[in-house]
């Protein structure tokens, strides 16, 4: 869609040029949503792709994401790919959690060269699938204020509500950072829609670390992304207390699935996932 309102557009060279984000400016990366429905409120875009932020970096610490990482570049970062320099890691399996979350997306393959992590997760919408991989992957933003220096939000705070997060006007995220104890923990993915290519109506990911704790991601079914923390991989009931303490108003109403047939599914395949992480034999017997 064509933004007519928009008389300018910034390609942002360096840090300097992101003064100019606030209002009646937008950040522009992918655009695939910028572009998808009318933004009257707006005069002039900033383009961050001309940063030349380097996509993936690996290092001891774990993995930076650029917030222009796009979706291509996000699903194919698998062990022992070779992602510019360093390679990333071979050992690290929770890297699995990206293609599926992105797989999880109502988005075609025809905008994955274009879509951004960044863009994915600052709209902040309940099917925002990278934004919940990242979620369970315990990750940090980092922040890039107006007004210099930076600051970091950890991820699983960063969402309010629907469409609504911690971002400050003015203010860019730069990358996401994924710690090496995620990247080295198991993971299992669940997802279920109400057709085949539709919008998830749950999306339930878990992550087990070596020192045995273990995190149940929810997305897509409730309003933000909800992390359910455990010292171990959660029993049956363990999993069945821990959800109903969330109460109602977190799952999310949309045509795409009721409230109460999201909280069914997310504890079904929350089961699923628990299970796969206790080990293949018990995934077999669901127990």
């Amino acid at each position: 869609m064509d933004l007519d309102t928009v008389s300018e557009v910034v390609l942002a060279r360096e840090r300097a040029d992101l003064a100019q984000v606030g209002a009646g400016t937008a950040v522009l990366a992918g655009g695939t949503f910028l572009f998808s429905e009318p933004h009257d409120h707006l005069d002039r875009l900033v383009d961050i792709t001309t940063l030349g932020w380097a996509p993936l970096t690996a290092s001891a610490q774990g993995l930076e994401i650029a917030a222009t990482c796009t979706l291509a570049e996000f699903a194919g970062a698998r062990p022992g790919r070779e992602l510019g320099t360093p390679v990333l890691r071979p050992e690290w399996p929770g890297t699995a959690l990206f293609a599926q979350s992105c797989r999880a997306l109502l988005a075609s393959h025809k905008i994955w060269r274009t879509a951004t992590v960044g863009g994915n997760v600052c709209l902040s919408l309940p099917a925002g699938a990278v934004l919940g991989a990242l979620v369970a992957l315990d990750a940090t933003a980092v922040i890039w204020p107006r007004g210099g220096g930076e600051h970091r939000i950890t991820l699983r705070d960063f969402v309010t509500a629907p469409g609504e997060n911690l971002l400050a006007e003015g203010a860019v995220v730069r990358s996401f950072l994924v710690p090496t104890s995620s990247l080295l923990s198991r993971t299992s993915f669940r997802k279920i829609a109400l057709a085949p290519l539709g919008r998830s109506g749950s999306v339930v990911m878990g992550r087990h670390q070596s020192d045995g704790r273990c995190a149940i991601t929810i997305t897509a079914a409730t309003v933000r992304p909800i992390v359910l923390d455990f010292d171990s991989v959660p029993s049956q009931s363990d999993l069945t207390d821990a959800l109903a303490d969330l109460g109602n108003d977190v799952w999310f109403d949309d045509p795409h699935g009721a409230p109460d047939w999201r909280r069914h599914v997310t504890g079904l395949l929350a089961a699923e996932v628990a299970a796969e992480l206790r080990g293949p034999a018990c995934a077999a017997e669901s127990c």
